[in-house]
């Protein structure tokens, strides 16, 4: 605007027909500041071309080194800055979403190894169980033994398959979930009591306090149903000492807690135990892929409960928060 106004000043001055000598000094100053400011800009222009390459040639440097430097700029300028930071910005997204990338890969990757380990187990026993049946040297009792342990290996290979296929349903949001009302006392008191020579075989000090007269919660009553038993049976395969099941009232949510002997866990553990290739041991001898763990969590997050794992003093607890059910 001020270039503007200048350029009429000079012109008018130009094009008057007094062109006398005391008209000169202004001309020249209006010239002289208008040639001050013509370099001026070519200086900031410079500047900001120059900016511009050297962010050019950081952003190739960078790209060819997979170095995660921001860019720089080389000389203050506040409109190229809001353009490298944008850039700065959109590089440090994608660096986010590339290390988010190798991590998934990296976890699919063990998930993989551990998915092939689990499988691989109970087949090489059937397979190897299969040849001693080939034998002609075994008795009438020997065949019946073998076969009920090959029949016992090719269920838990089922259920393995299965808990792989329900947790691959979770994830796609494909398993169905109904929102009803639900008596966890009922649900849980009755599969403690199918439980029973399990838990009585187990040689764990069982104890089980479930308080009456709970309120309904928000759930599915099969899905609940899978979240007790996946929980028993992690205490019956991995409690040492105790198991304790427990039930009972909490502000707005009914609470169970399930709690045993923590064994060789420990608090490194906790934050891992719901990941679906967690296993305590390290060197993977146990069959368990941390599958039934996985489906509680998945499960009780679909159903809109909150799962908690804590080691507290020498025993590891698990307890999901149900909400309890109001009018509909």
């Amino acid at each position: 605007m001020f270039l503007r106004r200048l350029c009429r000043i000079i012109s008018g001055h130009l094009s008057t027909k007094e062109k006398g000598a005391g008209k000169m000094p202004l001309l020249i100053l209006a010239l002289s500041v208008l040639g001050a400011l013509c370099v001026g800009l070519g200086i900031r222009v410079y500047a900001v071309e120059r900016a511009l390459r050297s962010a050019a040639g950081q952003l190739r440097e960078r790209e060819e080194t997979g170095s995660g430097v921001r860019i720089r700029m080389a000389a203050p300028n506040s409109s190229a800055e809001e353009l490298v930071a944008a850039v700065n910005g959109l590089l440090e997204l994608r660096q986010k979403e590339e290390a988010d990338y190798r991590r998934r890969e990296q976890a699919l990757r063990q998930q993989i190894a551990n998915v092939s380990h689990d499988l691989r187990t109970p087949l090489t026993s059937i397979i190897g169980y299969l040849q001693l049946l080939e034998g002609d040297t075994l008795s009438q009792a020997e065949r019946e033994e073998y076969l009920n342990i090959i029949e016992g290996r090719a269920r838990a290979l089922q259920s393995l398959i299965g808990s792989f296929y329900d947790l691959s349903r979770l994830d796609g949001g494909e398993y169905p979930i109904a929102r009803e009302r639900v008596d966890l006392y009922a649900i849980l008191s009755e599969l403690v009591a199918g439980f029973y020579n399990d838990l009585t075989a187990s040689g764990l000090d069982v104890s089980v306090e479930l308080a009456e007269g709970l309120p309904h919660v928000w759930g599915d009553a099969a899905a609940v149903l899978r979240v007790f038993t996946n929980l028993i049976r992690n205490a019956l395969e991995h409690g040492v000492g105790t198991l304790s099941i427990k039930l009972y009232r909490a502000g707005d949510t009914v609470v169970s807690a399930f709690a045993n002997g923590a064994g060789g866990l420990t608090q490194e553990d906790v934050p891992h135990v719901f990941d679906r290739s967690f296993t305590s041991d390290k060197n993977r001898t146990s069959h368990n892929a941390g599958l039934g763990l996985a489906i509680v969590k998945a499960l009780a997050e679909q159903m809109g409960c909150r799962t908690q794992a804590a080691l507290e003093g020498p025993e590891f607890v698990i307890r999901v928060f149900w909400k309890i059910a109001g009018e509909r």
